[in-house]
């Protein structure tokens, strides 16, 4: 996480007295994201957007560098969920479909170069209801990255003969190491109940919760809520008590642009399957365009997915072919990713994209190298009066017609550079970006996904994570709309 956060992004739930709902009287869960944005951390716009590039480039690279669920959060793009833990009051998490483990810092908590982090959440009072997770368990393996429960009992000083004959229950499973792009922690497995509403007056309930309980962080004051693919998430969880909300969750992201004032209604996330026909909330929606996740045997949490290539205009480019797939040691592929702010690629696809990019916009407007430089983004074009005519994108994933059109928004942001007074010449010049990044040589990238989708590009689409049916799919929506659609509904 960077030193300040460009938006929090909130699940506000009212929580109601904890009355048990059945799984079948609970279709699909729908809970608000509302964000607020906070300017004060950044000088300038230049700042702003440097930081962003900064963040989701690390988040990036630390893919390449680990096998554990080890992945940065990045600035601008984190959405916290609120719920209630046992008895305690409310406790807000990051989430992030790149990890698998919920975590949260627990009284006494001490976080290690955290002074300049403007969000310090109070820490959790471990409930009386709360038990340790058992050395046997396997949720103790996944947190400890697959370590044998015999390895990790003869830690937890479970005597040989208790270990031969599998009779550890009583012996605690040991604290474990987690590892971010600038953070780390060391936290224990806890269980209790987690609380999620599901009307005014009843809330569904998820007993012996498994959650990682952390004492001592660095650089990681907020836990996380991990939504990717394992056996400790928090879909994977609730699969367990209601296998029709756990197996299928979707978002949709209001645009914003950088501003606050666009966004007037929550961003809706979506637990459980409503897109039935009959109860399809506008029947002229656009259907969903669905690509296969593909299995990462190196990174298992990941939604990777194979791009077979980008689209300037008329003009395809095809996409390197460890994009399309994902090897047996888990390289290749493109992670869809919600804690990643602006898409990374290959230098290969990115150089290409942008050179038809530029050869169709730099022979009308002046390129910006002086904002490329200040934001960490290109290219970069003034256009002052002029009115820019950008190509359009479009991703095309592998599957028959799995292309997506993105709005220009999405990868084009136009802002307003100078004129702050800072200078007698100081003048105010229109500038547009490109929100895409260079992610590095095809070469560097042999260790770990080879592209991320990041959640600037996603702005705008209903993203559908069915775990059933083991596919992503992409539909556009007004996602404000689909918000009071649905709440009313």
């Amino acid at each position: 996480m960077a030193n300040s956060s460009i938006f929090l992004f909130y699940f506000i739930i009212l929580l109601s007295p904890l009355i048990f709902s059945s799984p079948s009287s609970c279709q699909m869960l729908l809970l608000p994201l509302t964000h607020s944005l906070s300017k004060t951390q950044f000088t300038s716009t230049h700042h702003l957007l440097k930081s962003t590039t900064a963040r989701s480039a690390a988040r990036f690279r630390h893919h390449q560098q680990h096998q554990q669920v080890s992945l940065p959060l990045s600035p601008g793009s984190d959405y916290t969920l609120s719920f209630t833990l046992g008895g305690s009051s409310s406790v807000s998490l990051y989430l992030d479909t790149g990890s698998d483990l919920v975590w949260l810092p627990c009284h006494p908590f001490e976080c290690i170069l955290c002074e300049s982090k403007p969000e310090k959440p109070d820490p959790l009072n471990i409930s009386s209801t709360a038990s340790s997770v058992s050395c046997q368990s396997p949720a103790c393996s996944s947190a400890h990255s697959s370590v044998p429960t015999s390895d990790l009992c003869a830690v937890s000083k479970c005597p040989l003969d208790y270990i031969e004959t599998s009779d550890c229950q009583s012996f605690s499973c040991p604290p474990f190491y987690y590892a971010y792009g600038d953070g780390s922690l060391v936290a224990k497995l806890y269980r209790d109940s987690l609380s999620i509403p599901v009307s005014l007056n009843r809330s569904l309930v998820l007993k012996n919760f498994t959650f990682g309980c952390a004492h001592t962080t660095l650089a990681e004051p907020v836990g996380v809520a991990g939504f990717g693919r394992g056996l400790l998430s928090l879909p994977a969880q609730l699969s367990t008590l209601s296998p029709h909300l756990g197996n299928r969750f979707s978002y949709c992201l209001v645009s914003h642009s950088f501003d606050s004032d666009r966004v007037r209604l929550p961003s809706p996330l979506i637990l459980g399957r409503y897109e039935d026909k009959e109860k399809r909330v506008k029947t002229d929606e656009a259907e969903f365009v669905y690509t296969d996740m593909l299995d990462n045997p190196k990174h298992p949490y990941f939604y990777s997915v194979g791009l077979e290539g980008i689209s300037v205009g008329k003009k395809n480019i095809p996409a390197p072919g460890f994009l399309k797939r994902v090897d047996w040691k888990g390289n290749g592929g493109m992670v869809v990713d919600s804690g990643t702010t602006f898409t990374m690629l290959p230098a290969s696809l990115y150089n290409s994209v942008m050179d038809e990019f530029d050869r169709r916009v730099g022979r009308v407007h002046e390129r910006a190298n002086q904002i490329e430089d200040k934001t960490g983004l290109s290219p970069c074009y003034y256009f002052d009066n002029k009115v820019v005519n950008v190509p359009v994108l479009k991703l095309h994933f592998v599957g028959n017609g799995s292309s997506v059109v993105l709005p220009r928004k999405n990868y084009f942001h136009e802002f307003t550079d100078g004129g702050d007074g800072s200078s007698a010449k100081d003048k105010q010049r229109k500038v547009g970006c490109v929100m895409l990044m260079n992610g590095g040589d095809d070469k560097e990238l042999s260790s770990g996904p080879g592209a991320t989708l990041g959640n600037y590009q996603q702005q705008g689409f209903e993203v559908v994570y069915d775990l059933e049916k083991g596919r992503v799919g992409f539909a556009r929506r007004e996602c404000a709309s689909l918000w009071e659609s649905l709440n009313k509904n």
